[in-house]
């Protein structure tokens, strides 16, 4: 089998926070007016992406790794599920504010997996800001009483963010995107989380959007955290290209590529690379073929694919397990 470059298609999720931007300019015009996550690369009960073109047009990564999951997947991806799951995140408000649990605290007999993320800020407003766990130590008692009454911010440390921010979210802490950030999400493939808060907000059908509370207690960090100890950057420099370790964990791993010319790169069989762009233009180029993206396009790049190069001045992520 011939392994190329695979353009793939998102799944959009419309929710009552969302916004236009992923629409209006990231490339998305296929998407709702009003879509609050672009589910790029995605094989998950709740959405899954698609390929975009070429013979294998309309297929979904699930169907490849059943063709060849070694080579499409990886000999890493020892698993029958798919490793991680790579959002765009369009914050017109804020979102409410929730916790994740982990492989552990998970309800895996109810097929809950743990969430482990990462948050690069695509862009922001000014003044805009995440939360990110308490600002002291807190009890279930004071959660409790503090999301009944609307006081649970209070005890949480605000963060400001700018444009090429990373945060590293990890199962147990509180925390919310802030209105007017645009994030990119690399995450372990789950959909598990529990509201502590939602600012009283109503749905489509006028009630007030559940909480999971009970949930909720039993796996957060009610310790204190430093968010500062949560920003990873470790850059190295080169004429052609600049590369940015934002994250690495036992899920996956996750460098920024700020390319000025070209880069070369090589799928060694062990992990699929997964490219987003998030700045600029370019080209995969690979067996002689040139694959064009630009800001908000996606390429899934099978694991035995090979070498290959990228070419163009972009800052794209790069993620693989």
């Amino acid at each position: 089998m011939k392994y190329t470059p695979l353009c793939l298609h998102p799944c959009y999720k419309e929710t009552l926070w969302g916004g236009e931007r992923l629409k209006n300019e990231y490339g998305k015009s296929d998407a709702p007016d009003v879509t609050a996550e672009s589910w790029e690369l995605a094989v998950h009960p709740d959405g899954m992406s698609t390929v975009a073109s070429g013979p294998l047009r309309g297929k979904t990564l699930q169907e490849l790794g059943a063709m060849d999951k070694n080579g499409f997947w990886g000999t890493d991806c020892s698993r029958d599920c798919f490793p991680i799951l790579v959002k765009l995140i369009d914050a017109q408000k804020d979102l409410s504010i929730q916790v994740h649990p982990s492989d552990r605290t998970a309800l895996t007999k109810n097929g809950e997996q743990g969430k482990a993320e990462m948050w690069y800020v695509m862009d922001s407003v000014p003044q805009a800001a995440i939360y990110f766990g308490f600002s002291r130590r807190v009890t279930p008692e004071e959660i409790l009483r503090r999301s009944e009454d609307g006081s649970i911010c209070e005890v949480l440390n605000r963060v400001p963010v700018k444009k090429g921010d990373v945060f590293y979210i990890t199962p147990g802490t509180i925390h919310a995107i802030g209105a007017g950030i645009l994030v990119a999400e690399i995450q372990q493939n789950s959909n598990t989380t529990f509201r502590v808060y939602d600012f009283k907000r109503r749905g489509a059908d006028g009630k007030q959007r559940a909480l999971q509370l009970e949930r909720a207690i039993k796996v957060l960090n009610c310790e204190p955290m430093l968010p500062e100890d949560c920003k990873a950057n470790s850059t190295v420099c080169f004429p052609a290209f600049t590369m940015t370790e934002m994250f690495s964990c036992r899920y996956f791993k996750a460098n920024r590529l700020d390319v000025h010319t070209e880069i070369r790169l090589l799928c060694d069989g062990c992990s699929f690379q997964y490219i987003l762009c998030v700045e600029g233009s370019g080209e995969i180029v690979h067996d002689g073929t040139n694959y064009p993206f630009e800001r908000g396009t996606s390429y899934f790049l099978p694991a035995a694919m090979g070498d290959y190069t990228i070419r163009g001045t972009c800052r794209v992520l790069l993620s693989r397990i």
